[in-house]
């Protein structure tokens, strides 16, 4: 019977091309609206490490004072400053009281390739300790990381991403071979392989959709050479003059992470930053809002950050607000479509059409369009992400339709116009087959 109510369905929408196309259109805009949305909006909250997340926390070390007012609030609540001072940063990366501890910052470098045909050209290169790899999974496709010995030495070591190895390179094993930045050369020790979590939840500061770095240099060689943060400064008094003030002043420039292996070590953690924070408060330091210095949990982070604004959050709710609006209009005009045949209905039902058959084959027809609206609104929501794309190139990965958000819009749109087509089936399917011959 389903296959007989199918062709029923799709003669009606022939019969009446003009009405149905209004129905589909309705329910593809309506689909793709909310789909656009949901899909950005789902990709932005996604967990970006998954399997580690729980592991990996943001060091947060408010050492501002009350009259600088709060670094921020989320909620109605404070929330300490998303970067470190120097000294706050390099006291708790030599406590190491982590499996593993990240102090990183981004800087500004010439690349000066020695490859004819190359010019010179500025890029933004992450300054970190060794750990940064392992800590955030970070996938080699030649060499790895500096070691230890050559973060204390200050060696001049450096990893390339993948898409720098195959500029400056040709995509060859380039380990071991020099490149000149800022000039100075500078020893290859690892290539990437792709990388780019979205966000870019190691340091949100520079943009939680941006491209990582596609240089990576020793933290000690950049700290000591004095190169340029390219990044947040944020001070709450005056650093004072010359390189050695701004280190041990209250300015925050630098990232901080540790990866801790099981509550335990979050609690011996969260009670070292507590002693840590005391030593600072007799030392003389601020630190007015104690209380909020602690190890945060990466996705606690990301809320905090508001890495989901919450301009897409109101979008999409207005998505699905116009996708009702959309369905009851498509809704509307099924009730008027199936009314129209009130003289065919009251026939069938006269020579023993029942009721439940009728209502079978009108809700038959209502998934019929939402079938084809769906198609149509898969069409319009690849096209909405391809202008999202268009309008912001780092929202790349965010504005990208996945399988699982595809079968999400084919079930969304079936669904929907389904429950949109509930009560005119009924109202079809109730018809009073004497009034209406009757009246024909």
């Amino acid at each position: 019977m389903f296959a007989y109510y199918v062709r029923i369905a799709l003669l009606g929408l022939k019969r009446q091309p003009v009405l149905s196309a209004l129905m589909v259109l309705a329910i593809g805009v309506g689909v793709a609206t909310a789909m656009t949305a949901l899909t950005v909006l789902q990709r932005l909250g996604a967990d970006p490490i998954p399997h580690k997340s729980e592991r990996l926390f943001a060091l947060g070390v408010d050492n501002w004072n009350t009259n600088g007012n709060s670094w921020g609030e989320v909620d109605g609540k404070a929330v300490a400053p998303d970067l470190l001072t120097h000294k706050d940063a390099m006291a708790l990366l030599a406590a190491d009281r982590a499996r593993r501890t990240v102090i990183a910052y981004s800087v500004s470098v010439a690349v000066q390739p020695e490859k004819e045909g190359l010019r010179p050209y500025v890029a933004a290169a992450r300054a970190t300790v060794p750990d940064f790899f392992p800590m955030f999974d970070v996938p080699f496709l030649h060499g790895g990381p500096w070691s230890e010995a050559d973060e204390a030495g200050r060696a001049r070591m450096v990893v390339l991403s993948k898409a720098t190895n195959e500029r400056l390179f040709g995509g060859e094993n380039s380990v071991g071979r020099r490149i000149r930045l800022s000039d100075q050369y500078y020893t290859v020790v690892g290539v990437l392989d792709a990388w780019a979590p979205r966000p870019k939840y190691y340091d949100l500061s520079t943009g939680a959709m941006n491209d990582p770095e596609p240089l990576f240099i020793p933290l000690s060689l950049a700290i000591a050479e004095d190169l340029a943060v390219n990044g947040n400064i944020s001070c709450w008094e005056s650093p004072g003059e010359g390189r050695a003030s701004f280190l041990a002043s209250e300015c925050i420039w630098l990232n901080g992470w540790v990866e801790l292996p099981d509550d335990a070590a979050v609690a011996a953690f969260r009670d070292f930053l507590a002693g840590y924070v005391a030593e600072q408060r007799q030392a003389g330091r601020a630190f007015d809002r104690a209380h909020l210095t602690a190890p945060v949990p990466l996705r606690e982070w990301l809320h905090l950050r508001r890495v989901v604004p919450d301009d897409m959050r109101l979008f999409t709710v207005l998505g699905f607000a116009f996708l009702l609006v959309c369905l009851l209009n498509a809704g509307t005009l099924l009730l008027a479509k199936f009314l129209r045949r009130s003289g065919e209905i009251g026939l069938r039902r006269a020579v023993g059409a029942s009721k439940r058959a009728l209502f079978a084959q009108y809700l038959t027809e209502s998934s019929v369009v939402g079938f084809f609206g769906a198609f149509v609104g898969l069409l319009l929501t690849v096209g909405g992400l391809a202008g999202v794309r268009s309008l912001s190139p780092h929202w790349s990965e965010a504005a990208s339709l996945d399988l699982p958000m595809l079968a999400t819009c084919v079930v969304i749109a079936i669904t929907t116009s389904v429950l949109a087509g509930v009560y005119p089936a009924w109202r079809a399917s109730n018809v009073a087959p004497a009034v209406q011959l009757k009246t024909n």
